[in-house]
């Protein structure tokens, strides 16, 4: 009888514990820029940085990442991409889809040289959006 017990309370908590891995992180943007593809297949300049207050909800029970923005940003995550450090940024990145059903390819950098700053990369073939974000 104790077995059984004691084999009850070892499922429970291997089935409770997987749950606690997962997590969701919170983010606020302060500003963001674009860098697109010309007509000749040639990046150009990044725009000027605009200032934006927007949330971004990185939820790994999902497996999605959200922008909150007018038209709000969702990217499925399709594969967790194993995180890259080197000596000025660790790198966490994410192959999605996003609310068209097209693929792009999301980093979250934190820039070691530059007191830790978090920025937001979303990759696209033809264009990249970047957000300056911070942890809330």
């Amino acid at each position: 009888m104790n077995s059984i017990r004691t084999y009850i309370i070892i499922l429970f908590l291997t089935f409770g514990l997987q749950q606690v891995q997962s997590q969701s992180y919170h983010f606020k943007t302060s500003g963001f820029s674009v860098l697109q593809k010309n007509e000749r297949g040639k990046w150009g300049e990044w725009s000027n940085l605009d200032l934006v207050n927007l949330s971004v909800v990185l939820d790994t029970d999902k497996h999605r990442i959200v922008v909150y923005s007018q038209e709000i940003q969702l990217f499925n995550i399709l594969d967790y991409i194993e995180r890259e450090e080197n000596d000025t940024d660790i790198v966490y990145s994410f192959l999605c889809k996003d609310n068209d059903g097209k693929e792009c390819k999301l980093s979250i950098i934190t820039r070691k040289k530059q007191d830790f700053r978090k920025q937001l990369y979303i990759n696209y073939d033809d264009h990249i959006i970047v957000y300056n974000i911070f942890t809330v």
